[in-house]
C-alpha cells in the first residue's frame, strides 16, 4: 500500500475495519477498561488511552499507536467488553489497530510488533501444511521449555501417547490429529487468497526481511531473536 495515499488519513482508514464500527460507540474515559483488563495489571498498558487516542481521530497519535509495543500487549480476551457501561469494545479497538499496523508495515517498528512474524510463521504455517493450528510436529519443547519436563517427555513420546489417548495422529479418516487430506488444505489456501490472508503473510515476511537484512541477520536468526529476546521496561513492575 501506499504509505503517502493515507497520509492524515490514518483514522479514515481505521474506521473501515468493521471492529472500530462494532467496538467504538461512545466512549465516556471513565477507565472500567483498564480497570478489568488483565494485562494492564502487569504490562505498561492502558485501554481507556487507547480508544481515547482513536476516539480524538488525531493521526499523528494514532501513528505512533500503530508503530508502539502498547497495541500488542493486549491478550483479546475481552474482558472490557463485559464490563464497558456504554457497550464499547476496546479488544476490538486493538484488533483494528494491529490490523492496520500490519498491512502498512508499521509493526517492525516495535519489539512486540516484530514478533508478528515468528507467530505468522508459526501458526499459518502449521493451518496451510496441516490444517491445524498448533500441530505436534512443529512444536519443540525447546522453544517452550516452560513447559516442563513431562511436556519434554510427551513430545518425545508422541506416536506412543496418541496411540494410548485414542487419537488417529496422522491417519486416515475421522479423529483427533486426523491427516488432514489435501484437498482439503488447498480448499484452505484459497479461502487465504480470498479473505486476504496469503497478502498480509506476504506482506509480515517482506517487512521483517527487510528489518533482517538491516540487522546483518539471516531469516532464522532473525527468527530466533523477534522468538526469544525481550527488553525490560514493559512491566508495570519494572523500572526505566
Amino acid at each position: 500500500m501506499d504509505l503517502t495515499v493515507l497520509m492524515g488519513k490514518l483514522f479514515d482508514e481505521l474506521s473501515k475495519d468493521y471492529r472500530i464500527k462494532e467496538g467504538l460507540k461512545t466512549c465516556i474515559n471513565c477507565g472500567t477498561c483498564t480497570a478489568i483488563c488483565p494485562a494492564a495489571e502487569f504490562y505498561r498498558y492502558d485501554p481507556r488511552k487507547i480508544v481515547d487516542i482513536v476516539q480524538s481521530k488525531d493521526d499523528e497519535e494514532i501513528e505512533k499507536l500503530l508503530k508502539s509495543d502498547t497495541i500488542w500487549y493486549c491478550g483479546e480476551c475481552m474482558s472490557c467488553v463485559t464490563r464497558c457501561p456504554r457497550k464499547n469494545g476496546p479488544g476490538l479497538v486493538i484488533m483494528a489497530l494491529r490490523n492496520l499496523s500490519a498491512k502498512l508495515g508499521y509493526f517492525v517498528c516495535s519489539e512486540k510488533g516484530r514478533q508478528l512474524y515468528p507467530l505468522t510463521k508459526m501458526l499459518t504455517g502449521n493451518i496451510l501444511n496441516y490444517g491445524y493450528c498448533v500441530y505436534p510436529d512443529t512444536f519443540k519443547w525447546e522453544d517452550h521449555v516452560e513447559s516442563g519436563p513431562v511436556w519434554k517427555w510427551h513430545t518425545e513420546h508422541l506416536k506412543d501417547n496418541f496411540e494410548r489417548l485414542g487419537a488417529n495422529y496422522k491417519g486416515e479418516g475421522p479423529g483427533v490429529l486426523r491427516k488432514i487430506p489435501q484437498e482439503s488444505l488447498d480448499e484452505l489456501k484459497s479461502i487465504f487468497d480470498v479473505t486476504g490472508a496469503t497478502e498480509r503473510i506476504e506482506t509480515v515476511n517482506r517487512c521483517s526481511e527487510k528489518v533482517a537484512e538491516r540487522l546483518g541477520l539471516t531469516m532464522d536468526e532473525y527468527f530466533r531473536k523477534t522468538f526469544e529476546e525481550i527488553s525490560p521496561g514493559h512491566l508495570n513492575a519494572e523500572e526505566e
